[in-house]
């Protein structure tokens, strides 16, 4: 999995990949080059076997503004319905990226948190916050809808719809304590510790049974628009393909010598 990225920082070690938007004095927005290539790098990362867990992290105390107001804003109220449809369709190509990339993503927020900044810890499966995080779906704050990369989907499912209907009409900002009251956010910690609270937990899942993972995630999002019949019987089909592994067999062998296992992903 490449880590020489032009457009965010990538770094790879030890199965994990920590990104980050890279433009913290701006508040880390999001430009077309930017949305394009993390789309094609979440792509790509379903077919990597290096990675195993993701860290989406802030950057000079904020994770990130959204779209860019000059390099984004601007040029999209130039642009004909054709290219505004790309647009969107783009952006929204990024989540269904992160959603289908097989892998757990940890998004670490902390202070700014808005618009397709919240919606990349939105699309995220785990969330880490600090304290100052502020996180806010502003897109009726410039003239839009609040549907926007799927949050009328997302978003309900993860705090509930009234809660999700308050955020996406008013576009006011979410506290960190509120999220984490609504589920949104796993677990605030201090500024200082973010970094290494996401990295414990991405480690922690990287020892797992990887293709578990992978599985895991996969039903999380199949089954959104799955009957309670289907989605029994896809588990059972899931859970079935996950016992012919060796993670599978490995724990098993370690249950019984009473050891801890050493999942290999396989």
């Amino acid at each position: 999995m490449r880590s020489d990225t032009r457009h965010f920082l990538c770094e790879i070690s030890d199965g994990i990949a920590r990104v980050a938007l890279d433009r913290p004095d701006r508040k880390n927005p999001l430009t077309f080059d930017s949305y394009a290539e993390l789309r094609d790098w979440f792509r790509d990362l379903v077919y990597s076997d290096d990675v195993k867990a993701v860290i989406f992290a802030s950057n000079g105390g904020n994770f990130s503004s959204g779209g860019d107001v000059h390099d984004i804003i601007g040029p999209l109220t130039r642009m004909n319905m054709k290219e505004l449809l790309a647009f969107t369709r783009m952006t929204g190509d990024l989540v269904k990226a992160m959603v289908n990339c097989g892998k757990p993503i940890i998004a670490a927020v902390d202070g700014v948190c808005v618009g397709a900044g919240a919606i990349i810890a939105m699309a995220s499966d785990l969330r880490i916050a600090t304290p100052e995080a502020k996180t806010a779906f502003l897109f009726t704050r410039v003239g839009l809808a609040g549907c926007d990369m799927g949050a009328c989907a997302i978003l309900p499912r993860i705090i509930g719809q009234g809660r999700a209907a308050e955020l996406l009409y008013t576009g006011r900002s979410m506290s960190a304590e509120e999220g984490e009251r609504w589920g949104f956010f796993n677990r605030i910690v201090p500024g200082e510790d973010l970094e290494t609270a996401a990295r414990d937990l991405a480690r922690r899942l990287v020892q797992g049974p990887n293709f578990g993972h992978m599985m895991t995630k996969t039903m999380l999002a199949q089954e959104w628009s799955m009957s309670i019949e289907q989605a029994i019987e896809a588990e059972a089909q899931a859970q079935a393909i996950c016992m012919q592994t060796g993670d599978f067999e490995r724990a098993y062998k370690a249950f019984v010598a009473r050891e801890k296992p050493v999942f290999e992903g396989d």
